[in-house]
Protein backbone atom coordinates (compact mmCIF):
# COMPACT_ATOMS: atom_id res chain seq x y z
CA UNK A 1 0.00 0.00 0.00
CA UNK A 2 1.24 3.21 -0.95
CA UNK A 3 1.70 5.22 2.68
CA UNK A 4 2.76 8.54 1.16
CA UNK A 5 2.07 11.76 2.66
CA UNK A 6 -0.11 12.70 -0.40
CA UNK A 7 -2.16 8.95 -0.26
CA UNK A 8 -3.00 10.04 3.36
CA UNK A 9 -3.77 13.72 2.89
CA UNK A 10 -6.38 12.84 0.09
CA UNK A 11 -7.88 10.41 2.48
CA UNK A 12 -7.95 13.29 4.82
CA UNK A 13 -9.31 15.70 2.61
CA UNK A 14 -11.92 13.32 1.48
CA UNK A 15 -13.37 12.32 4.73
CA UNK A 16 -13.90 16.27 5.24
CA UNK A 17 -14.84 17.40 2.42
CA UNK A 18 -16.32 15.14 -0.16
CA UNK A 19 -20.45 14.63 1.31
CA UNK A 20 -20.13 18.17 3.27
CA UNK A 21 -18.96 20.59 0.50
CA UNK A 22 -18.96 18.26 -2.89
CA UNK A 23 -17.69 20.89 -5.41
CA UNK A 24 -14.66 22.07 -2.90
CA UNK A 25 -13.62 18.64 -2.83
CA UNK A 26 -13.94 18.58 -6.93
CA UNK A 27 -11.92 21.49 -7.17
CA UNK A 28 -9.09 19.88 -4.09
CA UNK A 29 -9.24 16.92 -6.28
CA UNK A 30 -8.17 19.56 -9.36
CA UNK A 31 -5.75 21.30 -7.69
CA UNK A 32 -4.21 17.85 -6.54
CA UNK A 33 -4.00 17.07 -10.22
CA UNK A 34 -2.19 19.99 -11.22
CA UNK A 35 -0.01 19.17 -8.43
CA UNK A 36 0.82 15.98 -9.99
CA UNK A 37 1.19 17.55 -13.40
CA UNK A 38 3.67 20.23 -11.40
CA UNK A 39 5.33 18.11 -8.82
CA UNK A 40 7.20 15.79 -11.60
CA UNK A 41 9.73 18.49 -11.97
CA UNK A 42 10.23 18.87 -8.00
CA UNK A 43 11.86 15.39 -6.87
CA UNK A 44 11.76 15.05 -3.26
CA UNK A 45 8.83 17.64 -3.08
CA UNK A 46 6.72 16.40 -5.33
CA UNK A 47 4.37 14.39 -2.14
CA UNK A 48 4.33 17.33 -0.20
CA UNK A 49 3.04 19.78 -2.61
CA UNK A 50 0.41 17.10 -3.97
CA UNK A 51 -0.80 16.49 0.13
CA UNK A 52 -0.56 20.55 0.47
CA UNK A 53 -3.08 21.14 -3.13
CA UNK A 54 -5.52 18.07 -2.09
CA UNK A 55 -5.37 19.98 1.72
CA UNK A 56 -5.37 23.55 0.78
CA UNK A 57 -8.84 24.07 1.63
CA UNK A 58 -9.84 21.24 4.09
CA UNK A 59 -10.29 24.01 6.35
CA UNK A 60 -13.78 24.78 4.95
CA UNK A 61 -15.40 21.54 6.37
CA UNK A 62 -18.28 23.03 8.22
CA UNK A 63 -16.74 20.83 11.42
CA UNK A 64 -13.53 22.65 11.68
CA UNK A 65 -14.69 26.41 10.46
CA UNK A 66 -13.75 27.63 14.25
CA UNK A 67 -12.21 31.27 12.63
CA UNK A 68 -14.34 31.14 9.49
CA UNK A 69 -11.45 31.48 7.76
CA UNK A 70 -10.78 28.41 6.11
CA UNK A 71 -6.51 28.68 5.96
CA UNK A 72 -6.01 28.96 9.51
CA UNK A 73 -8.92 26.03 10.45
CA UNK A 74 -7.56 23.98 8.31
CA UNK A 75 -3.78 24.25 9.41
CA UNK A 76 -4.86 24.06 12.84
CA UNK A 77 -7.24 20.94 12.20
CA UNK A 78 -3.95 19.37 10.48
CA UNK A 79 -1.46 20.21 13.05
CA UNK A 80 -3.59 19.78 16.41
CA UNK A 81 -5.99 17.08 15.14
CA UNK A 82 -2.87 14.77 12.80
CA UNK A 83 0.12 16.05 14.25
CA UNK A 84 0.77 16.92 10.17
CA UNK A 85 4.43 17.61 8.89
CA UNK A 86 4.59 21.45 9.39
CA UNK A 87 5.81 22.52 6.25
CA UNK A 88 2.63 21.01 4.99
CA UNK A 89 0.56 22.67 7.85
CA UNK A 90 2.08 26.28 7.12
CA UNK A 91 1.42 25.38 3.05
CA UNK A 92 -1.65 24.70 3.86
CA UNK A 93 -1.72 28.04 6.07
CA UNK A 94 -0.52 30.49 3.94
CA UNK A 95 -1.76 29.03 0.19
CA UNK A 96 -2.49 31.76 -2.60
CA UNK A 97 -1.81 34.27 -0.45
CA UNK A 98 -3.41 33.88 2.69
CA UNK A 99 -1.73 36.64 4.70
CA UNK A 100 -3.24 39.22 2.66
CA UNK A 101 -6.84 37.92 3.64
CA UNK A 102 -5.82 37.17 6.86
CA UNK A 103 -5.15 40.99 7.41
CA UNK A 104 -8.56 42.16 5.93
CA UNK A 105 -9.91 39.76 8.74
CA UNK A 106 -7.72 41.25 11.35
CA UNK A 107 -6.01 37.51 11.69
CA UNK A 108 -2.65 38.64 10.38
CA UNK A 109 -1.14 38.07 13.57
CA UNK A 110 -2.26 34.98 14.24
CA UNK A 111 -1.16 33.66 10.77
CA UNK A 112 2.33 35.55 11.66
CA UNK A 113 2.47 33.68 14.85
CA UNK A 114 1.07 30.33 14.69
CA UNK A 115 2.17 29.93 10.69
CA UNK A 116 4.97 31.68 9.65
CA UNK A 117 5.59 31.75 5.99
CA UNK A 118 7.62 29.25 4.56
CA UNK A 119 10.64 30.08 2.62
CA UNK A 120 10.22 28.22 -0.07
CA UNK A 121 9.28 29.78 -3.25
CA UNK A 122 8.98 25.93 -5.70
CA UNK A 123 6.44 25.00 -3.11
CA UNK A 124 4.90 28.38 -2.38
CA UNK A 125 4.29 29.36 -5.97
CA UNK A 126 3.43 25.95 -7.23
CA UNK A 127 0.62 25.56 -5.20
CA UNK A 128 -0.52 29.22 -6.14
CA UNK A 129 -0.51 28.17 -9.55
CA UNK A 130 -2.23 24.86 -8.96
CA UNK A 131 -4.64 26.83 -6.75
CA UNK A 132 -5.28 29.99 -9.33
CA UNK A 133 -5.64 27.93 -12.27
CA UNK A 134 -8.19 25.42 -10.81
CA UNK A 135 -11.80 25.95 -11.19
CA UNK A 136 -14.33 25.42 -8.16
CA UNK A 137 -15.23 22.22 -10.46
CA UNK A 138 -12.00 21.05 -10.11
CA UNK A 139 -11.18 21.80 -14.43
CA UNK A 140 -7.93 23.54 -15.35
CA UNK A 141 -8.73 27.38 -15.97
CA UNK A 142 -6.23 30.61 -16.67
CA UNK A 143 -5.23 32.30 -13.69
CA UNK A 144 -7.42 35.29 -15.01
CA UNK A 145 -10.48 33.26 -15.60
CA UNK A 146 -10.25 32.18 -11.88
CA UNK A 147 -9.62 35.79 -10.60
CA UNK A 148 -12.34 36.84 -12.56
CA UNK A 149 -14.69 33.76 -11.07
CA UNK A 150 -14.23 34.73 -7.54
CA UNK A 151 -14.78 38.48 -7.96
CA UNK A 152 -17.56 37.29 -9.31
CA UNK A 153 -18.69 34.51 -6.68
CA UNK A 154 -18.04 36.61 -3.75
CA UNK A 155 -18.69 40.40 -4.76
CA UNK A 156 -15.31 42.96 -5.51
CA UNK A 157 -16.69 44.58 -1.85
CA UNK A 158 -16.76 41.60 0.41
CA UNK A 159 -13.52 40.64 2.61
CA UNK A 160 -12.95 37.68 -0.43
CA UNK A 161 -13.18 40.64 -3.54
CA UNK A 162 -11.06 42.97 -1.01
CA UNK A 163 -8.25 40.01 -0.97
CA UNK A 164 -8.23 39.35 -4.36
CA UNK A 165 -7.81 42.37 -5.72
CA UNK A 166 -4.73 43.42 -3.53
CA UNK A 167 -3.46 40.04 -4.30
CA UNK A 168 -3.87 39.52 -8.01
CA UNK A 169 -0.66 41.41 -8.96
CA UNK A 170 1.10 38.88 -6.84
CA UNK A 171 -1.10 36.27 -8.01
CA UNK A 172 -0.48 36.90 -11.70
CA UNK A 173 3.38 37.37 -11.42
CA UNK A 174 3.76 33.99 -9.60
CA UNK A 175 1.59 32.36 -12.30
CA UNK A 176 3.83 33.82 -14.83
CA UNK A 177 6.77 32.69 -12.82
CA UNK A 178 5.57 29.25 -12.75
CA UNK A 179 4.27 28.88 -16.42
CA UNK A 180 7.90 30.63 -17.21
CA UNK A 181 9.74 27.44 -16.07
CA UNK A 182 7.30 24.53 -17.65
CA UNK A 183 8.09 22.80 -20.28
CA UNK A 184 6.85 24.40 -23.45
CA UNK A 185 4.49 21.05 -24.19
CA UNK A 186 2.17 20.41 -23.05
CA UNK A 187 0.54 23.92 -22.63
CA UNK A 188 -1.11 24.65 -19.30
CA UNK A 189 -3.71 26.15 -18.41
Amino acid sequence: MDDSIATWAAHVAEAELSVALPRRWAHSQGVAARAAQLGRGMEQDADLLAAAAVLHDVGYAPRLAVTGFHPIDGARFLRDEHNADERLVRLVANHSFALLEAEERGLQEVMLVEFPLLDEPLLVDGLVWCDMTTTPDGKPTTVKERITEILSRYGPDSIVGRFIRRASPQILATVARVEGSLPAQPRWG
